[in-house]
């Protein structure tokens, strides 16, 4: 199991910054659903910048935050301030959340739990079911195998489902575990799956030919 790394954000380029300072929609429609269904407490795992924590405490949810890189939480400390909003951060790892069992009624986590390999996401994944409540509320994305540089495995493999790639904002270079819906479904065989889709991304390499980054979104409840 691979150590997790923080993001560098001291270093990030301004355009990738500012896009890491808007909240998804995913976010903004999970915050509405999850107070229609009576939830109250949700945890932020991977804050970042704080994009979604600002988002989730804007709607009135009591929100935690928890991410590995210490300026980030920094960053999200100095912005909840300025929104004057109470938001609870900690500098932590996913792979050992720093939380009593049962103690949020909903987890968001963002493009951030395929940052490890095939033995980090199930150590994870039970930490999730550990410090969520019985009936509570997850959504989670998952870096999809049809992407096409796992087909093409450009990248050095850690194991059949991880690859390790360097020169993003990983400090170091980090893990990215790639999952289809079997995958999904075998991981979180302890939720009740309510809902994947899929979204894919399209750029061009140096010789103009087409390279797809594709990735599953989940709603899920535990059993």
């Amino acid at each position: 199991m691979v150590k997790s790394k923080g993001w560098d954000w001291e270093n990030v380029n301004e355009a990738y910054r500012s896009t890491h300072l808007q909240p998804t929609d995913d976010s903004l429609n999970c915050a509405i659903a999850w107070k229609e269904a009576g939830y109250a407490s949700v945890l932020d795992l991977g804050a970042g910048l704080g994009r979604h924590s600002i988002c989730f405490a804007k709607k009135g949810l009591k929100v935690s935050a928890i991410d590995i890189s210490e300026s980030g939480i920094k960053h999200l400390q100095s912005w909840a301030t300025a929104e004057n909003l109470k938001i609870e951060t900690q500098i932590g790892d996913m792979l050992f959340l720093p939380y009593a069992d049962a103690s949020f009624d909903c987890i968001f986590a963002y493009h951030v739990i395929s940052h490890s390999d095939s033995k980090g996401i199930k150590k994870i994944i039970a930490e999730i079911e550990r410090v969520l409540k019985p009936k509570g509320a997850v959504y989670l994305s998952f870096s999809s195998k049809g992407t096409t540089d796992f087909i093409e495995a450009t990248q050095p493999k850690v194991d059949e489902n991880t690859m390790f790639w360097e020169g993003g904002p990983d400090i170091g270079g980090s893990p990215i575990f790639y999952a289809n819906i079997p995958d999904i479904m075998e991981l979180l065989s302890n939720f009740t799956v309510n809902k994947i889709f899929q979204r894919e991304m399209y750029n061009k390499d140096k010789n103009g030919n087409n390279r797809k980054s594709e990735y599953h979104y989940v709603s899920a409840t535990l059993k």
